[in-house]
């Protein structure tokens, strides 16, 4: 087998980055004999170059192997009378989950089978383990007969990594044939995706619980970085009937720093944090037609080799492409969706922007996970608008939605806020701004601008005359820190939309009417005073308002009515025709 510590993909420190072993020069790894370590570490350590393993790693592993009935020593330092088959594992991203079922594949008789989510993710997988020295092959939709064949020949030689997807497994054909090749151990990979997607768009994964009975493999691994208990008692449901053993380490990752902005044009806030943030950078825009457009004026600002987008609607090469400069980028930007979260690793992520809110927590500590993965710190920040909120409290309170709701407006530490949400452990918070800040995150400063500007010319700007000032204001005041006009009229338009809607401006009714009005402030800016426009008072006095213009364009309209009805009267009243008819009988006989 190749030694993994000469190949960049697979050496310590880089690809597994918490396993860096500080010890002496004389006790390095070469110069240990066999007996000084035991021999799942020694197995890993010339595969892939580490050290040592973590605690959790070892018991995952042990559970592994001594329920695959492998009868050499026990690895296990407290072997149970009947190890789990059944397990459920939670790492944190960057926490080496893949060790925990690369490295018993190294050891076990039979081939082991790893069941992943995304297609990218199988083709990234397949690369690094190919090149760390363990033969693989890969199943996946549209091959041919002669590649399948070719596939099984690989595992009858000795492959030891059999990489496929759900949907290719709802093949008869391909299980059957899959139930002969021995196979020691299942491990699925994003487990978390059972749940988040089998109930909707991906029903395969439902499917899941079914095909490990019929392939009858000694062991199941269900791997996941996120996962609150429902999500955990759903992924249980359906891959092993309810019962599975739970192996969980720490959720934190206390390098990432998370942060919230409040925002009422988000996309410019998050196109000026962008701009000031280190880089490289990932920004999260929900939808392909957002990662495009969030892209597309990133590059004229930086130029085109700078940004890029990413989502599931790119062809294969385009995204192959993509991730080849991303990965070799230190100053690049990357607007994707969540096609990207789960696709491609990259270590030295130092930012990580939420443009669309994550559905769940879970979502959201996977995508800001990207970032960190060397163990450096990162930043997590997550850009929150009225319209989020709006949306998002729809939802019950209990709804694991609304979730990411208490998140973004929370006053307590939002690194508990997240824990709390998975069910995990209670932590001291080494980085996040509610920590540092002593308090929820204040008011939008766009929003605060928008009322400035308002308050100053209170009741005398129509909508049209306060957009024009407005951009030309916050243009203005950001010329010097970005070089150049940012702000556009549909920035300016979201802003008071939005302050409209939340009731801190208004439009003024008769009799001056359609000029903007604000709301009262207090001595400090972010205590703003919240609707002081739907105050029971405002309420009746809008109320009046409204009765007297619409009493007024009732007098006008039925004026208008009243004179068009007389008019049409006298030209048809009966004195006129008649007059009319005399007239021209008085013709007729003077003709005569």
């Amino acid at each position: 087998m190749k030694n993994a510590k000469q190949n960049s993909l697979f050496s310590e420190g880089i690809d597994f980055p918490f396993q860096t072993a500080h010890i002496n020069t004389e006790d390095s790894p070469e110069n240990f004999c066999d007996d000084d370590i035991d021999y799942v570490t020694k197995a890993a350590q010339d595969a892939f170059g580490i050290t040592y393993l973590f605690p959790w790693q070892r018991i995952v592993i042990a559970n592994i192997l001594d329920a695959s009935s492998w009868k050499k020593q026990s690895f296990s330092s407290d072997l149970r009378e009947e190890p789990p088959k059944n397990q459920i594992v939670l790492l944190p991203t960057g926490a080496g989950k893949s060790l925990c079922f690369l490295t018993p594949a190294l050891i076990l008789p039979g081939a082991t089978l790893v069941l992943y989510p995304l297609l990218a993710l199988m083709a990234d997988q397949k690369r690094r383990i190919d090149e760390g020295g363990l033969e693989s092959v890969i199943f996946r939709g549209g091959q041919t007969l002669e590649e399948r064949e070719e596939n099984f020949k690989q595992i009858k030689n000795g492959a030891r990594i059999i990489l496929a997807n759900p949907e290719v497994l709802q093949n008869k054909n391909l299980i059957t044939r899959l139930k002969e090749c021995n196979i020691s151990h299942i491990a699925i990979d994003e487990a978390h995706c059972v749940s988040e997607w089998g109930d909707s768009f991906r029903p395969a994964y439902l499917t899941l619980g079914k095909i490990i009975k019929e392939l009858d493999v000694p062991v199941v691994t269900a791997f996941t970085a996120t996962a609150s208990p429902e999500v955990l008692k759903r992924v249980s449901e359906v891959l092993f009937g309810g019962e599975a053993h739970i192996v969980r380490s720490e959720s934190d990752r206390p390098n990432i720093h998370y942060n919230v902005i409040n925002s009422y044009a988000k996309k410019r806030e998050v196109f000026k944090t962008a701009i000031k943030s280190k880089k490289p950078l990932i920004i999260f825009c929900g939808t392909r037609n957002a990662s495009e457009d969030m892209a597309r004026e990133l590059s004229a600002y930086y130029g085109s080799e700078k940004v890029k987008f990413y989502h599931a609607g790119l062809e294969k090469k385009e995204k192959d492409t993509v991730e080849k400069w991303f990965h070799k980028a230190d100053d690049a930007i990357l607007c994707c969706t969540c096609a990207y979260g789960m696709g491609v690793d990259k270590k030295n992520v130092r930012t990580v922007l939420h443009y669309a809110v994550s559905p769940t927590v879970e979502a959201y500590i996977q995508e800001a996970g990207r970032g960190g993965r060397d163990g450096e710190v990162s930043n997590a920040i997550l850009f929150w608008s009225p319209k989020d909120r709006r949306t998002l409290t729809k939802f019950p309170l209990e709804a694991r939605e609304r979730k990411m709701a208490l998140f973004a407006e929370s006053s307590n530490c939002r690194r508990q806020v997240l824990l709390n949400a998975l069910g995990g452990e209670e932590v001291y918070c080494d980085g996040c701004d509610v920590c540092k800040r002593g308090g929820k995150a204040p008011f939008a400063e766009d929003a605060l601008f928008i009322i400035d500007i308002v308050k100053k010319n209170r009741k005398l700007l129509n909508r049209e005359q306060l957009e024009s000032l407005c951009v030309k204001e916050l243009n203005k005041k950001d010329i010097k820190e970005f070089g150049c006009n940012i702000w556009e009229e549909n920035d300016v338009k979201e802003i008071i939309e939005n302050l409209l809607k939340e009731g801190y401006l208004r439009e003024c009714l008769w009799p001056l009417q359609k000029k903007f009005d604000c709301a009262l402030t207090l001595k400090h800016k972010e205590k703003l005073v919240p609707k002081v426009y739907r105050s029971k008072k405002y309420k009746r006095i809008l109320f009046i308002q409204k009765k007297i213009l619409r009493h007024l364009n009732f007098q006008r309209i039925l004026k208008k009515l009243l004179e068009r009805v007389q008019e049409t009267l006298s030209l048809q009243a009966w004195y006129v025709r008649a007059e009319a008819s005399f007239y021209s009988g008085q013709h007729n006989l003077q003709e005569q």
